[in-house]
């Protein structure tokens, strides 16, 4: 996959906050199948399923707002005479909706505490409803949640949504 991977966090997972974590939602929606003559289910179809993934984001630079914004660009207005040097980033979201790759590391594999292991998700778009919370003496934190969409060039059935992949041994 030749994709350009955008960190979310100007410090990676540094600034998500760990009371909330990372969650990685997997649902689905299945309709079972009764024969007339059996009170129990025989067969069982699955007519939907999604994939999720929200952090709380405890940077709320303008670079990294712009993620729950559709990716607007955030501009640079240089000071002048009399006048503050800001940046500014729009509001509004559009009709279009930018989608990204996702590459979301977490500290350690299942198989071990020094080992490392990653979801790999190749498209994904920003579809929560974003959130900061502005408190004293706390940090503010922005709610960011990304729906997963199946992937046409997957490699396999079973990586339409991505994958997920956990370091075992050492090199």
């Amino acid at each position: 996959m030749n994709v350009a991977w955008t960190k979310i966090g100007t410090n990676g997972n540094l600034n998500y906050d760990d009371a909330a974590g990372l969650t990685f939602e997997q649902s689905q929606t299945t309709n079972p199948w009764r024969s007339f003559g059996d009170t129990g289910s025989r067969k069982i179809f699955r007519s939907s399923e999604d994939v999720k993934v929200r952090i709380k984001l405890v940077d709320v630079t303008l670079e990294q707002y712009k993620h729950a914004l559709n990716e607007n660009s955030v501009t640079t207005v240089a000071p002048a005479a009399g006048v503050v040097g800001y940046r500014k980033v729009g509001l509004s979201r559009g009709l279009g909706v930018v989608t990204r790759a996702l590459l979301v590391r977490i500290a350690a594999s299942p198989y071990g505490e020094d080992f490392t292991s990653q979801y790999e998700i190749p498209i994904a778009a920003q579809t929560g409803s974003p959130t900061i919370q502005y408190l004293k003496a706390s940090p503010a934190m922005l709610d960011l949640e990304w729906t997963v969409l199946v992937d046409p060039n997957a490699s396999s059935e079973d990586e339409r949504h991505g994958r997920y992949v956990a370091q075992d041994l050492d090199s």
